[in-house]
């Protein structure tokens, strides 16, 4: 019988809460190296996850149902994480709590947070169910069928982007090639705020993607717009009927984050440093959308989403070890590639922007290669 002098210590759990880009890489790592004496769980809202940079080219039609889509249960089989679908509505970080929508409460001793941040749909409510707010994505995903739907057959089909961001402009100019052999006359408007139309990137990329959407006949408009039940109005008076609206606004951080007794900045994300463990508790780290880093301003993209992953990994493992954590360093200069919807794309990097088909090949080459990494064969699963 067991010796109560020795008590048995208590295996430490691991919980990765949220199925995106991130720790798409940590669940890689895992698989490698497994993690012995230790037990891991991923919760995440669904067992799919959308690969944010195919969803464009979804959309204009270039790929198939599906193809975007990243299969989460036999990447977390193979790394022998157990699975939990469910979706966070809270967190007490100083008793180590998770409690998700179900009303379960999961515990942990580490943990991190990739959960995704959220859509600011408040001005744009009164559309009801014309409204399509980017986030979450796989929801997004499941309802652009029905818009195709409407629009088929259909003259003067109105579709309003709200949000002039890479993720709205994208979704405009793939919109725009998708109406184009479906409906007649589809009008597609992209309205953002001033100082708002792809921030933060140089003004030859801006001037290029200005180009495309004036020569797409994509209209720009400017203010910032509230819905009623089947239109859009902009501070001007001026009202835009719109059969459906696409909320691209940029991310806000989650509302539970609030009572979770973490260190925030004014706006709500999570602070960390560039080890991305959080300031105010160091058993949890937090990665993607929902984080602002203390050492340095950083772009909320998928693009540091991903390649902040196998940071994270390699950080989560050393924590365990009590060895020193890694740096996520961004690049001086980010690489991006914003696709046109004609299977063309516009190259941005510092201040050289290039545009053409050959881009798009390198574009869908990269988000293949990417997407075919992450998939599990059924050979690989057993």
């Amino acid at each position: 019988m067991p010796d109560d002098r020795f008590p048995t210590k208590v295996m430490q759990r691991v919980v990765l809460a949220g199925g995106g880009h991130a720790h798409l890489a940590v669940l890689d790592d895992w698989a490698r190296t497994p993690l012995y004496g230790v037990e891991t769980w991923l919760v995440t809202s669904d067992r799919f996850t959308a690969y944010s940079g195919m969803v464009p080219g979804w959309l204009a039609g270039h790929y198939r149902a599906g193809q975007q889509l990243i299969d989460l249960r036999p990447l977390a089989k193979r790394a022998g994480v157990r699975l939990v679908i469910g979706t966070v509505e809270g967190l007490d970080a100083n008793r180590n709590q998770l409690t998700l929508s179900s009303g379960e409460s999961v515990s942990f001793d580490l943990l991190s947070l990739a959960v995704g941040g959220e859509v600011d749909t408040s001005p744009l409510a009164s559309l009801g169910d014309r409204l399509l707010p980017v986030r979450p994505m796989n929801a997004f995903v499941a309802r652009w069928p029905l818009v195709l739907k409407d629009a088929a057959g259909r003259h003067g089909f109105s579709l309003v982007i709200v949000g002039g961001g890479a993720a709205g402009v994208e979704l405009a100019l793939a919109a725009e090639y998708a109406f184009r052999s479906i409906s007649t006359k589809p009008r597609v408007l992209l309205v953002t705020s001033e100082n708002g139309f792809l921030t933060g990137h140089a003004r030859a990329t801006i001037a290029r993607v200005r180009a495309e959407l004036e020569g797409r006949h994509v209209e720009v408009l400017y203010g910032d717009v509230v819905g009623s039940e089947d239109a859009v109005l902009l501070p001007t008076g001026m009202v835009i009927d719109a059969d459906y609206v696409i909320a691209a606004t940029g991310s806000k951080a989650p509302r539970w984050l609030k009572a979770s007794g973490l260190a925030l900045d004014r706006q709500g994300f999570i602070e960390v440093g560039s080890d991305l463990l959080s300031v105010s508790h160091d058993n949890i780290f937090a990665a993607g959308d929902i984080v602002t880093r203390t050492d340095r301003e950083v772009a909320r993209s998928g693009v540091h989403a991903v390649r902040s992953g196998p940071v994270l990994a390699v950080n989560l493992r050393a924590k365990l070890n009590g060895q020193i954590l890694h740096q996520y360093i961004p690049r001086r200069r980010t690489l991006y590639l914003l696709a046109t919807g004609d299977k063309r794309a516009i190259l941005s990097w510092g201040a050289f922007a290039l545009s053409g088909g050959i881009l798009w090949r390198l574009k869908d080459w990269i988000d293949r290669r990417f997407v075919r990494h992450h998939t599990v064969t059924a050979e690989q699963e057993r």
